[in-house]
């Protein structure tokens, strides 16, 4: 079976280490790379002129909001999808959306200051379950994917999310099997925000995580290729 698997935000095929070696021997996997590309629209269309003519999709973060603009763009073409650790809706116009900005740029200054690992050492922390911390194995896998990033690859990334498209009236149109995951306490994307999605997406299973934060796939990797192997299956 074709499967795309989408990294987040400044990551990279690490995110879906397990997941690759689990699913690889049934599946014929690809990881994209979205360069300089500073929009979810043009990582969706980079995205479809790298795949097969049919696939399953799934998305880790920033990752499942690009499989949402590939659906947009061909949903002919996707056979199932996943949305993990993500959200449908565009950026808020309120203090809220400010607020994002605020933060984001000032993540920005200090990977062009003070380079891309002191960034993710600060970044990293509240995404992570608390008990997790202290994984240094973890944390610093972590690290490393980010690092591999420049501020460059940064900046483009945090533009295509600072503008992310409204996505939510793509759900009720989701007609192919749909999982819509997250950890239990994934502050970034709450498990709230994924059961309003698996409620718009017609007979969606919803899984949430115990004991996870937003790096799902690292954080809990069993788990999560047990949910991608189930969805999987669904026809």
């Amino acid at each position: 079976m074709p499967l795309v698997l989408l990294p987040g935000f400044l990551c990279d095929e690490t995110v879906w280490q397990h997941q690759l070696s689990a699913l690889t021997p049934t599946c014929d996997c690809l990881v994209p790379d979205y360069g300089h590309l500073d929009s979810l629209s043009a990582m969706a269309s980079a995205v479809l002129s790298q795949a097969p003519t049919r696939f399953a999709v799934a998305g880790h973060s920033m990752g499942g909001r690009i499989a949402l603009e590939i659906f947009r763009q061909a949903p002919h073409r996707v056979t199932h999808i996943a949305l993990l650790d993500t959200g449908c809706h565009a950026r808020p116009a309120d203090e809220s959306g400010t607020e994002e900005e605020r933060g984001r740029r000032s993540l920005l200054a200090i990977a062009r200051e003070r380079g891309m690992r002191a960034m993710a050492a600060q970044w990293i922390p509240p995404m992570i379950h608390p008990h997790r911390l202290a994984d240094t194995a973890l944390m610093e896998r972590i690290v490393q994917m980010m690092e591999r990033k420049t501020p460059e690859i940064f900046e483009a990334q945090m533009n295509a999310l600072l503008a992310r498209p409204e996505a939510g009236d793509l759900l009720p149109n989701i007609a192919c099997p749909a999982l819509i995951l997250t950890g239990s306490h994934d502050a970034w994307s709450p498990p709230v925000r994924h059961e309003e999605m698996a409620a718009a997406i017609p007979d969606s299973t919803l899984v949430i995580v115990p004991d996870c934060g937003h790096m799902s796939t690292m954080e809990c990797p069993g788990a999560i290729t047990k949910a991608i192997q189930y969805w999987l299956g669904q026809c």
